[in-house]
């Protein structure tokens, strides 16, 4: 799972499932995502860290609130990535959950 005030993008959770080319395949599966309360795909952002378009989440702008409530900081109307995306150690401890499952 995704660290409290972290976020990855759609390549890097592709990526934990063995191909990050599959980033399209990572964005149609949370957006059918029943509970944001179980998987809490607000945590996922595109490459340049934009929040997901109005469709999603209840509304526009919910997405970036969510991720705010937690801490997460914003430069221009996107997640500063430089700040607030997963490290390679927080990649691969998703990783080795995703193992142990």
């Amino acid at each position: 799972m995704i660290p409290r005030g972290k976020v990855a993008t759609y390549s890097q959770i592709a990526a934990l499932v063995g191909n990050c080319n599959l980033r399209r395949y990572v964005g149609n599966a949370l957006h059918k995502n029943p509970s944001n309360a179980v998987t809490p795909c607000h945590r996922v952002v595109n490459a340049k860290g934009f929040c997901s378009g109005s469709f999603a989440f209840g509304g526009p702008g919910v997405q970036q609130e969510k991720l705010e409530a937690e801490g997460v900081g914003f430069v221009d109307g996107h997640v500063d990535m430089e700040r607030f995306e997963i490290t390679p150690d927080d990649f691969e401890m998703m990783r080795a959950g995703l193992v142990q499952v």
